[in-house]
């Protein structure tokens, strides 16, 4: 696990420590020599993500839609930065230059991101790891939420467990590092039956 593609709000949200806790995530990828894939942009918890990284000398590479790059301003420090089309090929580019997937708080765009690494993984299509880093508790509804979907019989353990968590940088490094893919033929097969 080199290259980790992080996910995570164009916005700081109101409490200053999602912005704080977004700078320590780049400052730590990059200490720990890490390379950073993400969506590009200088604002919000994105660009804490890339100050982080920079200020520490690290990688981060940005991948922005064409049509974003007025919006969500361009961060012009990066390492490399990548024009895409669509939000469709940012995403695509995102997971082919990646080897583990992390999240940070966001909105409906983060959400989709990460639900769709998470699909994909459960089709089998990759064996990423997908973290959750739950700063200062926002993700606990999304946690309630993943496990009533299974208490409900519309996800199962073995894929529930492929979303990692926790509030911890370090922490979620390490489970991330020592994830190993559940197989996801069988349980594709004993879905559908």
């Amino acid at each position: 696990m080199k290259k980790i593609a992080v996910f995570c709000g164009a916005s700081n949200g109101y409490d200053p420590l999602h912005y704080e806790v977004a700078l320590e995530v780049g400052n730590t990828l990059a200490a720990k020599g890490f390379e950073v894939i993400y969506g590009g942009a200088k604002i919000g918890l994105m660009g804490a993500v890339a100050d982080g990284v920079l200020a520490n000398e690290g990688k981060i590479t940005g991948i922005m839609p064409s049509f974003l790059q007025t919006v969500e301003i361009t961060h012009t420090g990066l390492t490399e930065l990548i024009i895409v089309a669509t939000m469709h090929e940012r995403k695509l580019k995102m997971h082919e230059l990646s080897d583990a997937v992390m999240i940070l708080p966001g909105g409906w765009g983060t959400m989709e991101e990460m639900f769709e690494m998470l699909t994909w993984a459960q089709m089998g299509l990759h064996s990423k790891p997908v973290g959750l880093l739950n700063v200062n508790g926002y993700y606990e509804a999304l946690k309630a939420l993943c496990d009533n979907m299974v208490q409900e019989g519309f996800l199962n353990e073995f894929t529930r467990s492929m979303l990692l968590t926790s509030d911890d940088i370090s922490d979620l490094l390490e489970q991330m590092t020592n994830y190993i893919a559940p197989p996801t033929t069988n349980q594709i097969e004993e879905e559908t039956t």
